[in-house]
């Protein structure tokens, strides 16, 4: 089985529904922890991915540039 890829759109989706979750009181003390570390770990990648983006962009630019 292959793992798929998490996606930008998917990290903020989860993100967004950890908050909800969290907002409403839907999360008990124990699994509090987890879902903060997991939020923390998607921040990440979504930073991650943003710099990714970002470095690759103005590559492009300063190739047209020359």
């Amino acid at each position: 089985m292959t793992k798929k890829k998490l996606t930008y759109n998917d990290a903020v989706s989860e993100i967004e529904e950890i908050l909800q979750q969290i907002e409403n009181e839907e999360l008990d003390v124990d699994d509090l922890s987890a879902k903060v570390k997991r939020v923390s770990a998607l921040i990440k990648t979504c930073k991650d991915k943003l710099h990714k983006t970002e470095a690759e962009v103005e590559k492009i630019l300063n190739d047209i540039d020359g």
